[in-house]
């Protein structure tokens, strides 16, 4: 990401009790099912006071779906959006994705955990998937603050301007999907930015063949 600076203590603290109460309550799920799972019993696996434990999550459903995942740093949407870096926009977009799944790495364990649990309720995996949706809307403000940077004339036909956005928003979100499925599937090796800089590049290969 374009901030190298490690956390402070109190930060590393956060995300580890963050951490802790989310294999908790999975754990506790994969054991005895869902429906069966209390504040409390995540709690005290989780080695935390309730109180703790809506200080992070508002509800026992929010801490099962887990947080919806976030474009990275407003330095890292500038330089994407004033294509500050090298490459086309598919290429500069891969970069700016890839630095957004990067805080997602050390939790390999977490996502297969959260993903097994999942496949046995539609209820929590429709939460999951709205919090993916809400992603892909973020992602698409983004994409249409650069179009508009290359193409201001864009401006003054927003429905052209919405209706590409949202296609090369869910290019980009198919190729997310990719590298993810992969990711989840493995060990965690390769990482999941290095997968999703290959998923991107295997769709830039394929959409410039010309035989």
């Amino acid at each position: 990401m374009s901030d190298t600076q490690q956390p402070g203590l109190r930060e590393r603290k956060r995300r580890a009790t963050h951490r802790a109460i989310q294999i908790a309550v999975l754990s506790l799920a994969k054991e005895r099912g869902i429906e069966k799972v209390t504040v409390e019993d995540i709690s005290r696996v989780a080695n935390v006071s309730p109180r703790t434990f809506f200080n992070y999550f508002p509800s026992k459903d929010a801490a099962f779906v887990g947080d919806a995942p976030g474009i990275a740093s407003e330095a890292d949407v500038d330089t994407f959006v004033n294509g500050g870096c090298q490459g086309d926009m598919l290429t500069q977009l891969a970069v700016l994705l890839a630095a957004t799944m990067q805080r997602t790495e050390d939790d390999h364990e977490l996502y297969q955990l959260r993903r097994e649990v999942m496949k046995d309720s539609t209820y929590l995996l429709g939460m999951r998937m709205a919090t993916l949706r809400d992603f892909e809307s973020q992602l698409q403000e983004v994409v249409i603050r650069r179009f508009l940077a290359d193409e201001p004339g864009l401006a003054d036909d927003p429905k052209r301007l919405e209706d590409r956005a949202l296609l090369f928003t869910l290019v980009a979100a198919a190729a997310i999907r990719h590298a993810w499925r992969r990711w989840t599937d493995g060990s965690g090796t390769p990482t999941l930015a290095e997968l999703v800089r290959a998923s991107f590049d295997d769709v830039y290969e394929m959409t410039r063949r010309t035989d």
